[in-house]
């Protein structure tokens, strides 16, 4: 069987064979339970990400859900109509209402595109994209790409969590950049979005009493 036939019939293992490091946290942890949201546009997936950052889960979640209510068609054209106070009411924070409003407006003028064409794009070019909404940075469609369209080789290497986690695994807990996480994930190719669930995963306070000290040089 060839390498690229392993690596598409099994990622994990595909992605084992690349770095023993990651190789005994795959072992640890076992298979990977990652299920892609599937949002059914990218217009309800940005409006998740911009009413849930720098909030609480119970929070976020009782503020999207009463936005949402407002919206009969959860579309850009039902969002432009509202009026700011139903929005305001609903517990949109100023700068969140600013950033709904632009992108209700993007996507009706065509810069947030359609899913059927985002899927077309490259990585960089669907971060690109997106960016030009406010509120909306390269972390955000980023997560956009790993938990919702499914995409399979994203390294947000700049998220705190993948950080925290290479640091501890691969430099005994000293700082790391995210260039020098970016040099060491060329390993892990076309499987990022994998590595970084694991790395993600090996945060678990449950997994950390499990797994055993990085070994020490001598």
């Amino acid at each position: 069987m060839s390498a690229a036939r392993a690596s598409n019939d099994n990622p994990v293992r595909a992605l084992a064979a690349t770095d023993p490091v990651l190789a005994r946290l795959i072992d640890r942890i076992g298979p990977c339970t990652l299920q892609p949201k599937g949002e059914p546009d990218l217009f309800q997936a940005l409006l998740r990400s911009i009413i849930f950052q720098q909030l609480h889960g119970k929070a976020a979640t009782a503020i999207h859900a009463r936005v949402v209510a407002l919206m009969p068609q959860s579309s850009a054209e039902s969002l432009h109509a509202l009026p700011d106070e139903f929005l305001r009411g609903a517990g949109l924070s100023a700068n969140k209402l600013l950033a709904v409003r632009d992108l209700a407006a993007k996507t009706l003028d065509g810069t947030v595109p359609p899913i059927t064409v985002a899927a077309k794009l490259s990585d960089d070019a669907l971060i690109e994209c997106l960016t030009r909404v406010r509120g909306i940075g390269p972390w955000t469609v980023q997560m956009l790409m790993i938990f919702y369209l499914g995409r399979p080789d994203v390294m947000p290497a700049s998220d705190f969590g993948i950080r925290k986690a290479f640091s501890l695994l691969y430099r005994r807990g000293r700082p790391v950049t995210p260039a020098a996480i970016l040099r060491h994930a060329r390993r892990w190719r076309p499987h990022r979005s994998l590595a970084s669930w694991y790395l993600w995963r090996s945060l678990d306070p449950e997994l950390a009493l499990e797994m055993p000290a990085p070994a020490r040089k001598k």
